[in-house]
């Protein structure tokens, strides 16, 4: 009797291969997804002898699915332009987790809950090295990335400020010029300095620092906080004061904040002096300075490294966290859940937690998402030769069974 088992197999393993083939396409817009493939081996059941010369007789049974390989290469890069979204390029995964169950998923399109953290489509949330105060710590105990528009960077007050300036050396004696340069006391008030320069002599400028009287509560226009003079070389270089000019302070505010004690920079990061005295007009080219107001959380992006950094009213970048990224000694040991997730399990081994960009781990690109890699081409060869196998398989079981009805026939 012939045996049906063998095209049997050949048409099960036909379907499975048409089935994952089948998924694969349905995935091929699905973020992060990975393609798959079945490999098989044949099935032996047992020698039927020996021939002449001694070599054996060996009739397979068939054909078994042996395996599942997820192909772990990159997809495409799409720009979405949302700052939540990821794309990872490289070896790991992200890591989410939902009421304390842990996954890992090459999915980067993320969005912000109501409570300000980053999560996936399906809620979970995104899982990194936590900062503060600006500061990201990865010894710690990952938590929940939190993009929170509430937060805000508390006041700095100025300690030190600078201007790039040029006092006409043509200039009349008794000739005044002004700059301007606002500074932040301790509780984030802006307060309007004036340094009113004043020609004395050929090469010498007298200086006079002060800001509005109602600052400090004063009835008179203005309060002077420092005065001197500056003097030039015939280059128009000052060669005094040289540096800085320390001990600018200001005290009593109206605000009730702290008494400030300035130091006015007078050179440049090349060391060259930022006042000259040449033969143009009086101008100021830069006024900077080290304080800033309270700010509030306006933006947010992702750094290569997974650091997502928030972008303040105040003109100040600090970090709010780091995305974490997962690698397994074994990926293709990794199990599938709902979602596109993965859990780890014995085969893949424990997930070895670390940062973008180190480690062997793949770099992040913020405000986009990597594609499915599934290639529609490939797809379609895999399956006319899934289908070809299964056409041929099922041909086979047409004529064992033609050869069985025969030997039936036979024996009537």
């Amino acid at each position: 009797m012939a045996s049906f088992s063998v095209p049997l197999s050949g048409l099960q393993a036909s379907s499975s291969a048409l089935n994952v083939i089948g998924n694969n396409l349905a995935n091929l817009n699905t973020d992060g997804y990975k393609n798959q493939t079945l490999s098989f081996g044949d099935l032996f059941s047992q020698m039927q002898g020996t021939s002449g010369n001694g070599d054996p007789i060996q009739i397979g049974s068939g054909v078994k699915i042996e395996g599942t390989t997820s192909n772990f290469t990159n997809g495409a890069v799409a720009t979405t332009g949302t700052a939540a979204n990821m794309a990872l390029q490289g070896n790991g995964f992200f890591v989410v987790s939902n009421k304390g169950v842990t996954s890992y998923t090459r999915n980067g399109d993320f969005s912000v809950n109501s409570s300000g953290q980053l999560t996936s489509a399906d809620g979970e949330q995104v899982m990194g090295f936590p900062a503060v105060n600006g500061t990201v710590s990865t010894t710690g105990v990952l938590a929940p990335i939190s993009v929170n528009s509430n937060g805000t960077v508390p006041a700095a007050a100025t300690t030190s400020f600078q201007a790039e300036v040029n006092l006409d050396s043509a200039s009349a004696v008794g000739t005044t010029f002004n700059t301007p340069i606002r500074v932040y006391d301790t509780l984030g008030t802006p307060q309007d300095l004036s340094i009113q320069y004043t020609k004395t002599g050929t090469s010498s400028w007298s200086y006079s620092v002060s800001l509005p009287g109602a600052a400090t509560g004063s009835a008179a226009p203005t309060t002077t906080v420092a005065t001197g003079t500056l003097t030039f070389d015939p280059t128009g270089q000052l060669i005094s004061p040289s540096g800085t000019v320390p001990g600018i302070n200001i005290t009593g505010l109206a605000d009730g904040a702290a008494n400030m004690s300035l130091t006015w920079n007078l050179n440049g990061a090349s060391g060259s002096p930022t006042i000259t005295q040449q033969n143009s007009a009086s101008a100021t080219t830069t006024a900077t300075q080290n304080g800033f107001a309270v700010g509030t959380l306006t933006s947010y992006s992702v750094l290569s490294d997974g650091t997502v950094q928030g972008q303040y009213s105040n003109g100040q970048t600090l970090a709010l966290g780091q995305v974490a990224v997962a690698n397994f000694a074994n990926p293709q040991g990794l199990t599938e859940v709902s979602g596109g997730n993965q859990q780890a399990t014995s085969a893949s081994g424990a997930a070895v937690i670390g940062q973008a960009g180190v480690g062997g781990n793949g770099t992040i690109t913020g405000g986009a998402v990597e594609q499915s890699n599934v290639s529609l081409s490939t797809e379609f060869a895999n399956m006319i030769v899934a289908q070809q196998s299964y056409d041929a398989n099922a041909k086979v079981l047409t004529t064992l069974n033609q050869v069985d009805q025969s030997t039936m026939q036979i024996i009537a």
